[in-house]
C-alpha cells in the first residue's frame, strides 16, 4: 500500500498518513523511535521515496531522523483488510511448510484438491494475497492439518 501524503498533528500527538484511497491511518507519538517531544518536535515529514512510497520519514528539530512504514500503521490501526492479509500469510507460509514436508508432488497435492498446479503454486505463493482462505484450509488439510478458527472477545486495553 503506497502513502501519499503525510502530516504532522502536534495538537493529537500524532503522524497522520493518508494513502491513495483517501483512508488515514495516525499514529501517535509514543509509538514512534525517535519519539517527538514538546521540546523536540517534528521539523519535516516526508514520503520516503527511498522506502518504495511505504514508508514516511520525519526529522526532528534535533536532527534525528525516523521512519513509519505503513505495516506499522495498519498494525497499529487494527485495519481489517491488513489484518486478514496477515491470517492467509500466516496460513500460507504453514501450508508451504508442511508440503515441502510431506513428500507429495505438486502435481499429486493439485489432483487432490482438485485443481491445477499453477493454482496450486499461486496458493503456496506467499506474495500471493488474492487466495480463497477455504482452498488454505483445504489444502492444509490434505497435509494432515486441523484447522481451528477460534473467535474470543477482545480483552479490555
Amino acid at each position: 500500500m503506497k502513502i501519499r501524503r503525510a502530516t504532522v498533528n502536534n495538537r493529537k500527538a500524532q503522524l497522520e498518513l493518508t494513502v491513495r484511497s483517501g483512508k488515514v491511518f495516525p499514529v501517535p507519538y509514543a509509538k514512534l523511535d525517535p519519539r517527538p517531544t514538546s521540546k523536540n518536535r517534528i521539523r519535516e515529514v516526508y514520503v520516503d521515496k527511498e522506502l518504495g512510497k511505504e514508508a514516511v520519514t520525519y526529522v526532528l528539530a534535533s536532527g534525528a531522523e525516523g521512519s513509519v512504514h505503513i505495516d506499522h500503521a495498519l498494525e497499529y490501526n487494527e485495519d481489517p483488510s491488513y489484518l486478514a492479509e496477515l491470517l492467509i500469510h500466516k496460513l500460507t507460509v504453514e501450508a508451504k511448510r508442511r508440503a515441502d514436508r510431506s513428500g507429495l508432488s505438486r502435481r499429486e497435492l493439485a489432483r487432490r484438491l482438485s485443481t491445477s498446479v499453477p493454482q496450486l503454486y499461486r496458493l503456496l505463493d506467499p506474495a500471493n494475497t488474492r487466495k480463497s482462505l477455504g482452498q488454505l484450509i483445504g489444502l492444509l488439510h490434505l497435509l494432515d492439518c486441523e484447522v481451528r478458527l477460534v473467535v474470543n472477545p477482545r480483552r479490555a486495553a
